[in-house]
Parts: structure tokens; sequence; C-alpha cells
């Protein structure tokens, strides 16, 4: 796991994604959260293989990505783990990881966005999740009044942010359509996706 040790750290955000790209408002959720709960550093978490999407662009370039938009902000970090590992990655075996390695004294909070909350009873063994990390889900206020834990659920917490119109799906639709993507992500990030020519197929079917 290619986390930096470092002293003083007790409560971490982690925020998983496809990252396919990372943009924004990614960035913007993860800073938001960090401030409001006090966090003393964010983990973005690309997912090698999201078991709830059937369509996705290569790890390698999502991780470089990802890596290259975090690098900024000195309180932000990248993981390799769930990239790392073998088969399906489920948020319960991640936090599960991640409590092991930093110890029983860290506080973990799994940042995610309303679309993902709203499909929190899907989750697999979102029960033990509770025992390793507590949840973060944000999103713009009248969303988040939405959002109906069950009791059996971690502790939920709801940040709300600023409301950024962008997404990976439109970005790669910009791409494809020889559209700016210019300022809804990081310039380096942009570079990447010319230089490397991502997303300039077709869009498959199940891509989200």
């Amino acid at each position: 796991m290619n986390l930096p040790e470092e002293a003083g750290i007790s409560r971490v955000g982690v925020l998983g994604g496809t990252f396919d790209p990372i943009h924004l408002g990614h960035l913007v959720a993860a800073s938001e959260v960090r401030h409001a709960l006090e966090l003393d550093r964010v983990i973005f978490m690309p997912a090698a293989r999201p078991w709830q999407k059937s369509i996705y662009s290569d790890a390698e370039d999502r991780y470089l990505m990802t890596t290259m938009a975090a690098a900024h902000h000195g309180r932000f970090a990248v993981s390799r783990m769930e990239l790392d590992r073998q088969g399906a990655t489920y948020t319960v075996d991640t936090m599960t990881a991640l409590k092991e390695f930093h110890g029983p004294d860290v506080e973990l909070f799994f940042i995610l966005g309303t679309d993902a909350a709203a499909k929190l009873g899907s989750w697999v063994r979102i029960e033990g999740l509770r025992e390793v990390a507590e949840l973060v889900v944000v999103g713009r206020p009248g969303y988040l009044a939405d959002l109906q834990p069950n009791d059996a659920w971690p502790r939920i917490h709801r940040v709300a942010i600023p409301a950024i119109d962008v997404s990976s799906t439109d970005l790669r639709r910009r791409v494809r359509e020889g559209r700016p993507i210019d300022f809804m992500l990081p310039d380096e990030v942009a570079a990447y996706i010319r230089d490397r020519g991502l997303y300039m197929g077709e869009e498959p079917a199940g891509a989200a």
C-alpha cells in the first residue's frame, strides 16, 4: 500500500471512484469534506473493477490522472490498494484493510455522492462497514435531506458542497465531440487525456 506514514494522523477520509476521468467536482468534494470534518488527509482510491459498472478505462490511466489531480494539495494522497487487489473490490474490504494499516486509533470516513448513497441498500456487507468507518454523503442540501439511512448502516454525515455541473460522462462526451474540457479538470489531466488519445472512440454501452 503506497500511503505515506505521517505522525499526527487521526482522521482520514477516503474518496473512492472510477475517476474516468477525475475532475474538479471530485476535488472540491474532497476539499469541502476535509474542512467540514477536520480531516488530516483525504485518500483518493481509484477502483480497479467497479462492481456496479461494466465499462471503464484502463486502471493505470485512471490512477495516473488521479495522482496528477491530487498532487497540488498537501493533504491529498492516492492509493493503489484496490488497483492491486485481485478479484472484485468492495468498500467494506478496502476500509477494513485501511483500518488495519492505520491502526485502531485512526477514524476513517468513506466519502460518496448522493447517487451512490441512493444505492447503499445494494452494497455488499454494508452492515460490516460500520465496524471500521463512517460515511460522508456529499451533495446539494436538498438532495442530502432525501437520504433515509438504515439503522444497521454506518453513521452517516452530510456535507453540502457547491454545485459544480461537471461529470466524467460529460467530459468523455466532450472529448469525443472535440469540445473543450479546459477548466473542468486540472490542466495536467486534460493534457494527459489529449496526449494518450483517451475517450476518442464511441462510448461503449454501459459506461458511466
